[in-house]
């Protein structure tokens, strides 16, 4: 791997000079949102397949890139996602039936439905819609953090994105513009190597991604995306010097996409699976495991209760986002205006009272 930083090493032991000293506590906080992660992602897949939920789009593999950035904001900081950021939801406060509720697009959803299935938005936390369009949410997240400067506040946005995304004229717009005004942004790009089934050689010359960014005046760092140490000690350094006014950041998060792109993808038609399995063996749940258990932090009792803890939450919010029906007719009129003009409630009433017949 290119100059990929990298903190954990291969025993659970840690490079002395780059590990950020977490706490017990904020260890076992970012082990917990990696494995809630990817035990979601399974039982939300499995959803998928039984017809429960329209479409998903997991994560496997990445947990460490999109956890491991999320831990490392601020409350006030803002988190724009790409589309499989759960985990980052998750850790910013988002209620996990409230995030079921959006993947079914019941009478609890925030967003009454309306999204795509799959495209959370969690406004308490600061964080934002998720975008399907490939590479869109980067000017939005760029557009976010020029408001911080002109409004002199001292934080930072985090902006998730694929490599595919890098091809996009939207990355050349965010990277320019970020540049030229010093937008406390940090670009997270998950190299996941794979954009659907495109692999990274076939998107671009360079020999990494991390190298564009001083073509837009700012730095560029390559860290080993399944790190999720050196994924957090490079975002928490990129947030600081964002606030502080330095300007923006590129990270090049080098990780696999262990599953499909989605639940409607089937990777084996794209992909050797010796590479998937050369990549599997470097999983980041399991890597951070060894890393906590060398720290004497956690234990085979310790596991298999989080494993436990975290189905039974899981099932029991699959129960209760369930038990909510759909999203009321008047809501197809509702959230247009502020208040209702008389045009649009006439409608809604003829609506009404022909569903109603």
């Amino acid at each position: 791997m290119v100059d990929a930083l990298r903190v954990i090493r291969d025993d659970g032991s840690t490079d002395p000079r780059l590990d950020p000293k977490l706490s017990e506590a904020d260890a076992v906080r970012l082990y917990r949102g990696m494995s809630l992660q990817r035990i979601l992602d399974n039982r939300m897949l499995a959803l998928q397949r039984q017809g429960r939920i329209g479409f998903y789009g997991p994560s496997l593999g990445q947990e460490a890139a999109i956890v491991g950035a999320a831990i490392a904001m601020e409350p006030d900081d803002w988190i724009v996602p790409q589309y499989r950021e759960p985990g980052a939801a998750l850790v910013r406060g988002m209620p996990l039936k409230e995030l079921l509720c959006q993947l079914m697009g019941n009478a609890e959803d925030a967003v009454k439905g309306r999204q795509m299935p799959c495209h959370y938005v969690y406004r308490k936390g600061n964080y934002l819609s998720i975008s399907s369009p490939v590479g869109t949410q980067l000017p939005h997240a760029v557009g976010i953090g020029w408001a911080m400067r002109l409004r002199r506040e001292p934080h930072a946005v985090l902006v998730f994105f694929g490599d595919g995304a890098t091809s996009t004229a939207d990355f050349h717009s965010a990277m320019n513009f970020a540049g030229v005004f010093r937008t406390p942004t940090v670009f997270l790009c998950n190299n996941n190597q794979w954009a659907i089934s495109v692999p990274v050689a076939k998107q671009t010359a360079a020999s990494t991604l991390a190298q564009k960014a001083p073509a837009y005046g700012f730095d560029g760092v390559r860290v080993d995306g399944m790190d999720a140490l050196a994924v957090y000690r490079t975002t928490r350094d990129a947030a600081g010097r964002a606030r502080e006014g330095q300007g923006p950041t590129m990270i090049e998060a080098v990780t696999y996409r262990l599953g499909p792109h989605s639940s409607s993808d089937d990777p084996a038609r794209y992909r050797d699976e010796a590479e998937v399995a050369t990549w599997r063996a470097r999983d980041p749940i399991a890597r951070f495991r060894k890393y906590l258990e060398h720290a004497g932090w956690w234990d085979e009792g310790r596991e298999a209760r989080l494993e436990q803890e975290i189905g039974d939450e899981i099932t029991h919010a699959i129960q209760e986002a369930e038990r909510a029906g759909p999203p009321g007719i008047d809501t197809l009129f509702t959230d247009v205006y502020e208040t209702m003009p008389a045009h649009l409630r006439e409608e809604r009433d003829a609506f009404v009272a022909f569903r109603g017949r």
